[in-house]
């Protein structure tokens, strides 16, 4: 569906009939999709759409061709996802997009809001709030307020629900009106209640991606954090009783299925399958959703998705639906009815592609589920000035590091692998290895890295070995010698039967990728997609004991596998599965590292088993 929707908008995103592009939310959800296909299959196509649709808006210094501030429409900060991607990522000029996130969050600043607090959706919409609203600026202000650590951005967020629930749920059935003016001067209000008449089913699906998606930015310990949970498990039930039993779908007024005109709807049904699985996969939801986000997902594919020309089409989207405005739009049954259907529409293609990449996770192994993956920030200590805050910030190998040098993209990996991704910023010890059940330690720091490097001891060896013994799965990548502190790290790597050489291999000159060619194919345990990898300037291995080489390259070990009591040990000579050879957009496509990284990931959790030191916890 992604390369269909390419295939549409080859240059630039048109919304509906427009002949020219504009900042839109309907760009913004589409690149959220495309970012999420990239991010699920390594291929560079989507990244580079992303960037390019992005380019054609964003000057260098941060202003955003057709984007009007005084505006003041919600609808409008959408788009700004991407933009916190690219500035977080090894592009040119990155400054120019946080520039622009910045001119995005200076519009809530100002943003027009209820006396309680609420958003109104838009300046020419006083005193109102949508459910649209929600997704248009929620997730952007969540992760915009975790990228440049404004915690008390969180609470504005969760105030904004906080007032939706408390002013748009209907008491007796759970369903939310579409829209709720705190006047109670529009014609569409409730003069009691503010609320508009009906319950429009793409208006709760907006609400109900928007539940799912902030929870990604929101931090673990936030006091509001259970309550959006509780908003989601409130909404999961409802939908599960409005579900069209025949076609797994939902109508475009929820209630009112089998009143005369009224159809099953392919947005609101898509947005539905996404938030279910979504909310199932995280475990915000009983599992249970996973059967009715399956339903759902197979009433998409039946009723919706059709065949031309050899690419996927998508039928059954609403044009639009709103209050308001002119020709005022009433809110009644007749008005939600009265609007067209489109095929290809953004606002259902975009949330099918969320769906779909939901429902294929839902349909893989996920070996990680229930286990937590540590990755060491000891050893492995750098710091940087941030281009985007100013502050120091850990960098190179670290999760959150989206740069060439971090591991964001394979951390990816094993989140959709079910796993929980932590960092270990202490020295190995019991305590602190309790919680594992895969510890992975990269790279340690010699003095040229950091000011005081942080050496492996005696200690941190026993440690680590009787983790392992007890069932913890080890994974040890270290550098060429001029790069790692390998006279220490092979204090451990020796308790294994390994030992990290002198000798460097894949001495790359400039772009000759050829040089960096490593045959995974030997080592098919391990390597299950990934059949070439590219890695360059690796310390090779030598062994002893029982321990066993999983790769060579003629007489050199590239990589190798230990058994010591229930555990288990994978090294390898380089920390190769970084953003830069991991996210398709420098290395040739033959370099197969994306997918040998995720069968690392899935080698790592498969290995843990059921008597790991992390089911002990």
């Amino acid at each position: 569906m992604s390369d269909a929707f390419i295939s549409w908008h080859p240059d630039s995103i048109l919304i509906g009939n427009r002949k020219t592009a504009r900042w839109d939310y309907e760009q913004g959800l589409m690149l959220k999709a495309l970012e999420r296909v990239w991010q699920r299959t390594g291929d560079a196509r989507y990244f580079t759409y992303l960037k390019q649709d992005i380019d054609q808006f964003v000057r260098e210094d941060g202003s955003i061709r057709t984007y009007k501030l005084e505006d003041y429409n919600l609808d409008n900060l959408t788009t700004g996802h991407a933009l916190l991607t690219l500035s977080q990522m090894s592009v040119p000029k990155p400054e120019k997009y946080a520039k622009a996130a910045h001119l995005l969050r200076k519009q809530l600043e100002g943003q027009p809001r209820t006396k309680a607090g609420g958003f109104w959706h838009k300046k020419i919409y006083p005193n109102q709030m949508w459910l649209d609203g929600l997704y248009m600026a929620e997730p952007f202000y969540a992760e915009y307020s975790q990228v440049f650590n404004q915690p008390a951005g969180f609470d504005d967020v969760a105030k904004q629900f906080a007032l939706i629930e408390k002013h748009l749920v209907d008491p007796k059935t759970g369903l939310m009106y579409h829209g709720y003016d705190e006047s109670r001067q529009q014609q569409w209000a409730n003069k009691t209640t503010g609320q508009s008449p009906n319950f429009w089913d793409r208006g709760m699906g907006w609400y109900a991606m928007a539940l799912v998606d902030v929870l990604d930015y929101f931090p673990p310990n936030h006091p509001e954090r259970e309550n959006l949970i509780k908003y989601a498990q409130r909404l999961a039930p409802v939908l599960a009783k409005y579900q069209d039993p025949k076609t797994g779908t939902w109508a475009l007024v929820v209630d009112q299925a089998s009143r005369k005109g009224n159809y099953q709807e392919a947005s609101g049904s898509s947005m539905f399958v996404y938030f279910l699985q979504k909310g199932a996969r995280l475990g915000y939801l009983d599992r249970k959703y996973a059967a009715v986000a399956k339903k759902g997902y197979e009433g998409l594919l039946k009723q919706f998705v059709a065949e031309e020309n050899g690419a996927l089409a998508f039928n059954g989207t609403v044009s639009v639906g709103g209050l308001g405005g002119k020709p005022y739009r009433d809110g009644s049954f007749e008005y939600y009815l009265s609007e067209p259907l489109r095929k290809n529409d953004l606002k259902g293609v975009g949330p099918f592609i969320l769906a779909s990449l939901e429902m294929e996770l839902a349909a893989a192994p996920a070996p990680g589920r229930g286990k937590t993956v540590g990755l060491d920030y000891y050893f492995n200590n750098e710091y940087r000035k941030s281009n985007l805050t100013g502050q120091q910030e850990r960098f190179h190998y670290t999760w959150e590091d989206r740069s060439h040098g971090g591991f964001w993209l394979w951390g990816q990996q094993f989140r959709e692998l079910g796993a929980t991704t932590v960092a270990v910023p202490t020295a190995p010890t019991a305590a602190s290895l309790k919680g594992l059940d895969v510890y992975i330690i990269v790279d340690p720091d010699s003095k040229k890295e950091t000011a005081k490097p942080n050496f492996v001891q005696a200690a941190d060896v026993q440690a680590v070995t009787d983790w392992v013994k007890a069932g913890g799965v080890l994974m040890l990548m270290a550098n060429d010698t001029s790069n790692c502190d390998i006279r220490h790290f092979n204090q451990l790597a020796q308790a294994f039967g390994i030992r990290f050489t002198d000798t460097s291999l894949n001495m790359v000159q400039k772009d000759q990728f050829e040089q960096g060619k490593v045959d995974l194919t030997g080592g098919s345990s391990v390597f299950k997609t990934g059949r070439t990898a590219y890695v360059k300037e690796l310390s090779t291995l030598a062994l002893s004991g029982p321990t066993k080489p999983l790769v060579k390259k003629g007489e050199h070990v590239i990589l190798a596998t230990a058994t010591l009591g229930k555990g288990a040990v994978l090294a390898i000579g380089d920390p190769w599965l970084y953003n830069e050879y991991t996210d398709g957009r420098k290395i040739p496509a033959e370099y197969e590292n994306f997918q040998a990284g995720r069968d690392v990931a899935n080698w790592l959790l498969e290995q843990t088993g059921s008597k790991s030191a992390g089911k002990r916890r």
